[in-house]
């Protein structure tokens, strides 16, 4: 395996959202836009670029049309699904590839308008619509995504005692993030009981602790540690990059209470030399509450079952022991059906020292943890300040 430790860095980012949700651009404008705005951050232009790495289009080669658009000569594409995962998979795939010499510069994008799709009065594919579901899992009810959540919530409440009162401290504190934030779409404050009096989406699962539906896009620009120094802005180096899948059907999860990031949390430690305690921000993907609180246990930091009374004390809130979800998350942020892009702008800003109110004061180590399908998949970033932490 090629070791990408310190050999890339996150060099540009960029992310595009709407205080009421919607960006009713076609999606190709929306795309440019967003690389675009990455490359200019990290004073780079189109004609740098070497790779891209994209799944959200709709068609089977959408990175191959997509570098026809923009100009591109690709040498080195990617775009494997993965849903929320495949952000961070792209990173350590980039990485790879620039250390093998397959590619120097690489652009990973995503965009969504499923709000503005909806206005239009469009109608999705149903993504979650495949003919296993359809057999196995529909005619018993299951409402996807959220039934597949609800049901690992519920596991996890029966086998760790774990209580709705701690599932919701996760929302609030997402919450007090996204009021530092001018740019999050819901920014009122909100307790505990909010949480729990908002009503059942699917029980245990409440409405506020469900991600949102917005448009918006989020770009990231990688390139080799060398070309990286000497750029626009501060490098943030790829330490360690891991991904994992267990499973497509909820039914078929080996265990409702641990998601692949068992697998790639470690792993992507491993290969950073570093370990949870060396962290000093983390960007979990938050689809929902019960989401971040199996990431906390699978990435290590705490022991698995007692992911309730640690994320229920506010270790993630400002001041914190453990800042996450800085944004606001895809609770509170935007959440345009795949969020971890905006995992990885996030990190590398806070690495950056660009975010104002909600900074988190002597950042080195950043982890964005994206999450795909129902707990299916699973990319482990570790970025930091320097390459050799």
């Amino acid at each position: 395996m090629t070791d990408i430790r310190g050999a890339a860095a996150v060099v540009g980012v960029a992310d595009e959202v709407s205080a009421d949700g919607v960006i009713d651009v076609p999606l190709r404008e929306l795309e440019a836009r967003v690389i675009r705005s990455a490359l200019a951050d990290a004073g780079l232009t189109l004609s740098d670029v070497d790779g891209l790495c994209t799944c959200t289009g709709g068609t089977l080669m959408h990175s191959v049309e997509l570098a026809e658009y923009l100009g591109i000569a690709a040498r080195f594409t990617d775009a494997t699904q993965t849903g929320g995962a495949s952000y961070g998979l792209y990173v350590e795939h980039a990485a790879a590839a620039i250390a093998a010499g397959l590619a120097e510069t690489v652009v990973i994008v995503y965009a969504s308008t499923p709000r503005a799709a909806r206005k239009r009065g469009e109608k999705g594919l149903g993504v979650f619509a495949t003919p296993e579901r359809l057999e196995w899992e529909t005619p018993y009810g299951v409402m996807l995504p959220i039934s597949a959540y609800a049901l690992a919530a519920n596991r996890h409440m029966a086998t760790y005692g774990t209580t709705a009162e701690q599932l919701a401290q996760i929302a609030v504190d997402t919450r007090t993030w996204a009021a530092r934030n001018p740019r999050a779409h819901l920014r009122n404050p909100i307790g505990v009981d909010d949480v729990l009096e908002s009503g059942y989406v699917a029980e245990p699962v409440h409405k506020l602790e469900c991600c949102l539906v917005t448009d918006g896009a989020g770009a990231i620009v990688v390139t080799s540690a060398e070309r990286a120094r000497t750029l626009a802005k501060p490098p943030v180096f790829v330490l360690g990059a891991a991904s994992a899948a267990s499973h497509a059907m909820i039914s078929q999860m080996p265990d409702l209470t641990v998601t692949p990031g068992a697998v790639s949390g470690p792993a992507a430690f491993a290969a950073a030399g570093l370990t949870p305690e060396d962290v000093d921000v983390v960007e979990l993907y938050d689809s929902f509450t019960i989401t971040v609180l199996l990431a906390l246990e699978d990435l290590g930091f705490c022991k698995k079952g007692e992911g309730g009374p640690f994320a229920g004390s506010g270790v993630l809130a400002p001041g914190g022991a453990l800042p996450g979800q800085t944004t606001g998350g895809g609770l509170a942020y935007t959440h345009p059906g795949a969020f971890g892009a905006f995992l990885l702008v996030e990190a590398t800003r806070q690495l950056r020292g660009e975010c104002d109110d909600r900074q988190v004061g002597g950042a080195d180590v950043a982890v964005a943890h994206g999450t795909g399908g129902v707990l299916s998949a699973t990319s482990t970033v570790i970025l930091g300040t320097e390459a050799t932490l």
